[in-house]
């Protein structure tokens, strides 16, 4: 029995991760990743242990390659600019013309069964850390000065979240950038009014 062919895995993880983005998890069928990555059934469960094995390293790669606006947003010094430059990230990678269009994540978990709860799961447990993460920074901000009284925190970091959801769905929809941009706009109509950051 011949070896499988050798491939290159970092070209191999790319497509699968257009493929997961643009069909879901369970939209996605071994064949459409073999014939798509180019390699045999044996290469994929050699390299990737199963189809689970292989969406998770490509989750994993989304985030480093398209989600890192997200913690460079969370640098900037007051919580308006992270919360627009986040926004705007969701609305960038959501339509960029060298992807499928809305989010790998929202993709990937509408549709799951029982079946793929496992991955449903940890596709909602990814959402929350980016949650958890954009709170902290707000929780921050407050401490600072940089956001009125009687704004939680955690509130604020969920409403940004739910807005970038929902112009995900929009984008797999066939929304384009300048429609988002406007939605992204009306959105932070709403931030809290700016206040006053005491002298350091």
């Amino acid at each position: 029995m011949g070896r499988p062919r050798e491939f290159d895995v970092d070209e191999a993880l790319e497509t699968a991760m257009e493929l997961f983005w643009r069909k879901g998890y369970e939209g996605t069928s071994l064949t459409d990743l073999t014939d798509g990555m180019g390699i045999t059934k044996p290469s994929l469960y050699g390299v990737f242990g199963n189809k689970e094995g292989l969406f998770l390293k490509a989750l994993e790669r989304y985030q480093r390659t398209k989600m890192y606006f997200f913690h460079e947003a969370l640098k900037e010094p007051r919580a308006r600019i992270v919360a627009e430059k986040i926004l705007r990230g969701f609305a960038d990678s959501q339509t960029a013309e060298t992807g499928p269009s809305g989010c790998m994540g929202i993709n990937g978990a509408l549709a799951c069964s029982e079946a793929a709860a496992e991955i449903q799961k940890c596709l909602v447990e990814n959402r929350h850390r980016g949650e958890r993460d954009l709170a902290e920074r707000f929780a921050r901000a407050a401490e600072e000065g940089d956001l009125p009284e009687g704004h939680e925190p955690d509130d604020l970091a969920r409403y940004i979240m739910t807005v970038s959801q929902g112009t995900a769905i929009q984008a797999a929809s066939g929304a384009n950038r300048a429609e988002l941009y406007r939605v992204v706009d009306m959105a932070l109509q709403f931030w809290p009014a700016e206040s006053v950051v005491p002298a350091q």
